[in-house]
C-alpha cells in the first residue's frame, strides 16, 4: 500500500486545552482537505483551539482531530490509507456503497490510532457539521452532544453521484456542499464576532457556472429540490467567495487560503502531492500566524 514517504515526520503530540474565543469554518474539497489539516496543526501548535468549529464535506472531517486536540492525527491518517481499499476502494463500496469507507474509518483507524474520544466530546467546546437533506436541497446542521455526530460527518461528506445519501432518521442526506460548499453563513448567522475560514482553494479560484442539469435529473429526479440546489451551487459558491472576500477586507473576518492554485485532482492519489500539500497548508498557517493572532486580539 503506498503512503506519504515523510508520514513519520509529520507533527505529533497534544494541542494545549486553552480555548480561542470565534469560530472556525472550514472549506471541503475531498483531498484538496489535506491542506486545512496541515494548517490545523499549525494551530494546534500554537495553542489556538477555536471554541467553535463547523466544517462540510472534508472540512468536517478534518475537523475532528482538531477538535480531539490531536496533532498530526488527521493528516497521519489521511497520508497512510489512502491507498487501504477499505477506506477508499472496492471494500468502501461493499461497506458503505460510495466512495469512503466510513465504517472502516470510524470503528478501525480512529481507534487504531488512538482517537480521544473523551476530550472531542469536551463541552466547552463546540463542533457543527453540515450535511445536505435531500428533501429540502437546504443544508440541515448536527452539532456534537445533540446527534449522532459521526453519522452526521458520514452525512457531510458523503459524495455526491458516487455514493448512497445517508439515511438520519428517516431522512437521506448528501454532502454538505451540495447546498452550501463553506458553512461561512452560518457563522454569521451564529453572531460571532471573530470568524476564520481555511479555503481549499486559492483567492483567484471561481467554479464555471456549467450546465449540469441533465446529469443532476438523471441521478436525482426523484429529489426536485436537491436538483435546484446542485443547478444553481456553482454560482451560489461565487456569490459566497465574494461575500466572504468583502468581509475580509473590512476586518470582520479573517481567511487563509492556498497562496497558489490547488492542481490535485478531487480523487488524487499522488502521495507525495498530497505530502507537499499538508505541509503547505502547514507553513502557510504559521507564515500568517502573528496576523491572526492580532485579528483575534482586536
Amino acid at each position: 500500500m503506498k503512503i506519504y514517504s515523510n508520514a513519520d515526520k509529520l507533527p505529533q503530540g497534544e494541542a494545549p486545552k486553552t480555548v480561542t474565543e470565534g469560530c472556525l469554518v472550514l472549506e471541503g474539497g475531498a483531498w484538496r482537505g489535506i491542506y486545512t489539516q496541515g494548517a490545523l496543526d499549525a494551530l494546534m501548535e500554537e495553542g489556538i483551539n477555536f471554541q467553535t468549529v463547523t466544517g462540510i464535506s472534508a472540512g468536517a472531517m478534518s475537523g475532528l482531530g482538531y477538535v480531539s486536540g490531536q496533532i498530526g492525527f488527521s493528516g497521519r491518517i489521511n497520508l497512510t490509507y489512502r491507498h487501504d481499499k477499505n477506506y477508499c476502494g472496492l471494500g468502501a463500496y461493499t461497506r458503505d456503497s460510495g466512495v469512503t469507507g466510513f465504517s472502516y474509518f470510524f470503528n478501525r483507524i480512529m481507534p487504531d490510532n488512538h482517537f480521544d474520544i473523551s476530550r472531542f466530546a469536551d463541552p466547552r467546546r463546540r463542533f457543527v457539521v453540515a450535511a445536505t437533506n435531500c428533501h429540502t436541497g437546504e443544508a440541515a446542521y448536527f452539532e456534537k452532544g445533540s446527534c449522532d455526530i459521526f453519522k452526521a460527518v458520514q452525512a457531510s461528506a458523503t459524495v455526491p453521484y458516487a455514493s448512497k445519501p445517508v439515511d438520519i432518521d428517516g431522512t437521506p442526506y448528501l454532502d454538505g456542499g451540495c447546498a452550501t460548499k463553506i458553512p461561512y453563513q452560518w457563522a454569521k448567522d451564529s453572531g460571532f464576532s471573530k470568524i476564520f475560514v481555511i479555503r481549499t482553494r486559492d483567492r483567484t479560484f471561481r467554479k464555471e457556472e456549467s450546465d449540469h442539469d441533465r446529469l443532476n435529473h438523471f441521478f436525482y429526479r426523484k429529489y426536485p429540490k436537491l436538483e435546484e440546489a446542485l443547478a444553481v451551487g456553482n454560482s451560489s459558491y461565487n456569490k459566497l467567495l465574494g461575500q466572504i472576500e468583502d468581509d475580509e477586507r473590512t476586518g470582520r473576518t479573517f481567511v487563509l487560503a492556498p497562496k497558489k492554485p490547488v492542481e490535485i485532482s478531487r480523487f488524487e492519489g499522488d502521495m507525495e502531492a498530497l505530502g507537499e500539500l499538508y505541509w503547505n497548508g502547514y507553513n502557510e498557517m504559521h507564515e500568517h500566524m502573528e496576523e491572526l493572532k492580532e485579528y483575534l486580539a482586536s
